[in-house]
């Protein structure tokens, strides 16, 4: 649902206009604004537009069913020179009890007039929505795209995570936001120099000794609906108590499914049992990129052929673990220490039937150093880094 604006809000800064996005033209240049702005950075590569349609686009996203959410492009004349959503996110309020509303889709020419005059506008909404806070930036939520990308910009983009030059943090601090939390991505090689860096506590195997209780589970193509329900309630349970955290609906489930189903493979889902009951998991996804970031956001009818022959041979060579997390009665527990690290070394263990090189441990909190240390014993510093920002939205600063 969206929430109708009172009137336009003008941008305080020299010829800037900032104004709502109300019509599908809008729409199609907010999608794809990114890849006009950067265009010749180093570093940068478009993002997929069916990707990004699946993302934004008001009829195909599921967060439009449970927030109001608004996109603006700011223009100096003809010429869109940035994008911004404000968000009321109605699921992430009720679960931390508090009105932060939240930005997302920040993308800009780094100037701190624009940055700032989109800011100031997806404040003054989010006021117009009673909102106390404003935190981002978030696409559209702390389940999609999270963060502003502050170091990394010269690694090859990563399904399902935004790219920003380096200027364009330092001018949302410019503007009077200040950092909460920082996101980082480790690198993981899949080859047996890291493998036999990597060991299990103890040295200990599952269904055997101390841990015979326990069971491995992969992905069934025919079961894919129950584990994805299953994979969703065991998230919501690890994560519950994470900065930023909003609980997976269902409908954001099936979505997922049907979007990433048809890349998926046995060998990318670990689920991990005691006595039979799930206690944790974790969930590999392939990297679009490795495939169609040579085809630009909207390949041609050859570039579709190209795609299509490349996803029917898996030709990654890279992938995200996107979830990984541990059932909260475990925690606090010697099993529950355990299980990230046993399902890190399933997935290395099964590396000689996937074609990936690497993966990527990302969203790993900077102040959650459990998960920290674990992905630093393999991996010593990310190669990536996220920051999300919070302002009051009546600071007068």
């Amino acid at each position: 649902m969206t929430l109708p604006d009172r009137t336009d809000i003008p941008a305080p800064h020299d010829d800037l206009v900032v104004r709502p996005v109300t019509t599908r033209a809008d729409l199609k240049l907010f999608m794809t604004l990114p890849r006009r702005i950067y265009a010749g950075m180093a570093g940068f590569t478009p993002a997929f537009d069916m990707e990004q349609d699946e993302l934004l686009n008001p009829k195909k996203a599921p967060i439009f069913r449970h927030a109001s959410i608004r996109y603006f492009l700011a223009w100096r004349g003809n010429t869109a020179v940035g994008r911004i959503a404000a968000i009321v996110d109605h699921r992430a309020i009720e679960h931390w009890g508090m009105k932060i509303g939240c930005f997302g889709a920040l993308d800009a020419v780094p100037e701190g007039s624009v940055v700032s005059a989109l800011l100031e506008t997806a404040r003054n909404w989010l006021r117009l929505q009673g909102m106390k806070t404003m935190r981002g930036p978030v696409t559209l939520s702390g389940n999609g795209e999270s963060g502003l990308m502050v170091e990394g910009q010269d690694q090859p983009l990563m399904v399902a995570m935004p790219w920003h030059p380096r200027l364009l943090g330092k001018l949302v601090e410019d503007a009077g936001y200040k950092p909460v939390e920082d996101l980082l991505s480790y690198k993981l090689d899949l080859d047996d120099k890291t493998e036999s860096r990597f060991k299990v506590p103890g040295d200990l195997k599952i269904g055997e000794g101390r841990l015979g209780a326990i069971a491995i589970r992969r992905l069934s193509k025919k079961q894919i609906a129950q584990q994805g329900e299953i994979l969703r309630q065991l998230y919501n349970d690890a994560w519950s108590d994470k900065f930023n955290f909003v609980p997976l609906q269902d409908y954001e489930m099936k979505a997922m499914i049907k979007q990433l189903g048809p890349l998926l493979r046995p060998e990318h889902y670990v689920q991990i049992d005691q006595n039979g009951e799930p206690v944790a998991m974790a969930l590999v996804v392939p990297n679009i990129y490795d495939i169609a970031g040579d085809l630009g956001g909207a390949p041609s009818p050859l570039g579709w052929v190209k795609l299509v022959a490349r996803l029917a041979t898996h030709r990654f060579h890279s992938a995200r673990v996107i979830l990984l997390g541990v059932t909260q009665r475990l925690r606090g527990t010697v099993l529950g220490a355990l299980l990230p690290s046993l399902a890190i070394a399933e997935l290395m263990r099964r590396r000689k039937s996937l074609p990936y090189s690497w993966v990527e441990l990302g969203w790993i909190q900077a102040s959650d150093s459990n998960m920290r240390n674990l992905a630093e014993s393999i991996v010593p510093q990310p190669y990536k880094r996220y920051r999300l920002y919070e302002r009051p939205i009546d600071d007068p600063a």
